[in-house]
């Protein structure tokens, strides 16, 4: 998959406020025609899993089995399961990651603790005991411990045939990778300074407050300490670079 072939890549958005972001950037830069189904819209519309060829569900506050608020939530995991069935690559974020790993078969439940920040990830696999494949090499991606942006109560158990590949101190079942077709991440590396700060305006109230950290959440941080750690975005950015190259250019980047 290269720029010389036009590529069509849809996402699912749920809240207006957590927008593809950087995988927009990506996917433009490379030639991809680029749509949107937007739950929360007064309208909208789902494609013919057949007509694309990537899908990326973003994020969300509402969990996976919402669906007496969100009664959109049954037929966006329909959907999902017919991208899984017709061999679309996907891509989930967060909410995204979850949703997949329930049409997946694994449970998604509260995690052990809220994680709302800048927390590092680290891999856990033993690599020289991996195959090669993608799954080893988005391991070695992040043998560096980078710090990445987090935003979930809740997570995903381990589709089966997945390893669990990454973790940070307040939980695991970070990421996981199903052969070449889907990765999930809990975690978010498409944040830009514009969408950080339109996610810390919507959703303040899950913060710890000014000035002291809530002894029942060690890792939720205050809005100006996600804010100062804002540098941290590049380096985000690099590694979605990296993973996106690799996976849908064939490309290699270490």
């Amino acid at each position: 998959m290269g720029k010389t072939t036009a590529k069509k890549a849809h996402y699912l958005q749920h809240v207006d406020f957590e927008g593809p972001g950087f995988i927009e950037t990506w996917l433009v830069e490379q030639g991809f025609t680029l749509t949107a189904t937007r739950f929360y819209a007064p309208a909208y519309t789902l494609p013919d899993p057949a007509a694309i060829d990537l899908l990326i569900v973003m994020g969300g506050p509402m969990g996976i089995y919402d669906e007496l608020t969100y009664i959109w939530l049954k037929e966006e995991k329909a959907f999902i399961h017919g991208c899984i069935a017709a061999g679309v690559k996907m891509l989930g974020i967060c909410l995204g990651a979850q949703l997949i790993a329930d049409c997946l078969e694994a449970k998604v439940h509260p995690a052990p603790h809220k994680e709302i920040g800048w927390f590092g990830v680290q891999t856990l696999v033993s690599l020289p005991d991996m195959a090669d494949g993608l799954a080893r090499w988005v391991a070695t991606l992040f043998e560096t411990n980078p710090v990445v942006f987090h935003w979930h109560g809740d997570q995903f158990d381990l589709p089966a045939g997945c390893l669990n590949l990454l973790a940070s101190s307040a939980n695991t079942n970070q990421a996981f990778v199903l052969r070449e077709q889907i990765i999930g991440l809990q975690f978010h590396l498409e944040v830009t300074k514009e969408s950080l700060a339109f996610m810390l305006e919507k959703g303040g109230g899950e913060l710890s407050s000014e000035g002291y950290l809530k002894a029942d959440l060690p890792y939720v941080q205050t809005a100006t300490a996600i804010t100062a750690s804002s540098h941290y975005i590049e380096n985000c950015h690099q590694l979605l670079t990296m993973l996106l190259n690799r996976w849908l250019l064939g490309t290699i980047d270490i």
